[in-house]
């Protein structure tokens, strides 16, 4: 349909809107930035353009005709429509989806999933906030967050989770030297992830639940930050806790290798959360069904 042909002035129809709803070509101008002759020869193009008149007009007053008042009210829901459009396309450039994540999680998952989720995605702009202390979701600052743990929690909704198995890595180089079928007996280095948080395993945990540590074992090193410890294993300090989620890519590619046969189900669970009081968008619920789905696919 050959819109232009049937439809006048774009720029007349919303002085026209102004003009009804304010009730005074003066206030119109005013709203629009133009001058009140402007207005007013604007709704004389449109009375001519019709063959009728559109307006009432008294000393200090105009007064929409009935048929003014239909078109006006037409004219409304489609400019705040068309402004919702405008809105949503801005939105859909400048709006920044923020995902929040442990320190660990976000270098060894969450970043590699992220270039895949760009690479199909190219104008969500994405910021990332890794902590390994606790992500508040109550003041506004994170869309979505990865969080370990057993849900429910009190300030998020869980999209989706998974497990995680943990059993002991090293590097290929650190194995030849020894014979990983007899770990944990062998002279081997533990490498010790010291971090608050009593849900992250350490090697007291896994060997609580494998039996008696060997006398001969101790943690010759200790980091602050999981990244750290699976780096010196990488590097062929010791033996490190690997959790399958976090350092699959490494057995794939080869810079670690499991150690012994022994392994355990972690008790709990990494959520996708988004919180629970947030002003919801589309693009931040579209991020965090991908994330859901890439994370449930990757267990």
């Amino acid at each position: 349909m050959q819109f232009r042909k049937k439809l006048p002035s774009l720029t007349a129809l919303v002085a026209l809107e102004a003009a009804i709803r304010h009730r005074s070509f003066t206030a119109a101008a005013s709203e629009l930035g133009v001058t009140q002759a402007a207005v007013s020869r604007m709704i004389a193009l449109l009375e001519d353009d019709f063959g009728r008149p559109l307006f009432h007009r008294g000393h200090r007053t105009v007064e929409p005709t009935p048929a003014c008042l239909i078109l006006g009210a037409t004219l409304a829901d489609s400019l705040s429509n068309i402004a919702d459009s405008v809105d949503a396309v801005r939105a859909s450039v400048t709006d920044v989806v923020t995902i929040g994540a442990t320190i660990a999680f976000s270098s060894f998952w969450l970043l590699p999933k992220i270039a895949e989720f760009r690479q199909l995605n190219p104008d969500i702009q994405i910021r990332v906030v890794s902590q390994d202390s606790k992500l508040d979701l109550t003041n506004g600052g994170v869309d979505i967050a990865i969080r370990y743990g057993v849900p429910p929690f009190n300030d998020g909704i869980v999209l989706g989770s998974c497990g995680d198995r943990i059993y002991p890595v090293c590097s290929p180089q650190y194995a030849a030297s020894r014979r990983v079928e007899d770990f944990p007996h062998g002279g081997y280095e533990l490498i010790e992830t010291d971090v608050p948080n009593r849900s992250w395993y350490r090697w007291e945990d896994w060997f609580a639940r494998r039996g008696r540590k060997p006398d001969n074992l101790r943690s010759m090193l200790r980091f602050s930050h999981y990244t750290e410890t699976i780096y010196a294993a990488r590097a062929g300090q010791g033996v490190a806790l690997g959790w399958d989620m976090l350092i699959k890519t490494f057995l794939v590619d080869g810079s670690l290798v499991k150690v012994g046969d022994t392994e355990f189900e972690a008790e709990g669970r990494y959520n996708v959360l988004v919180p629970v009081d947030a002003k919801r968008s589309a693009i931040a619920d579209f991020a965090a069904g991908w994330l859901t789905q890439a994370l449930q696919k990757t267990s």
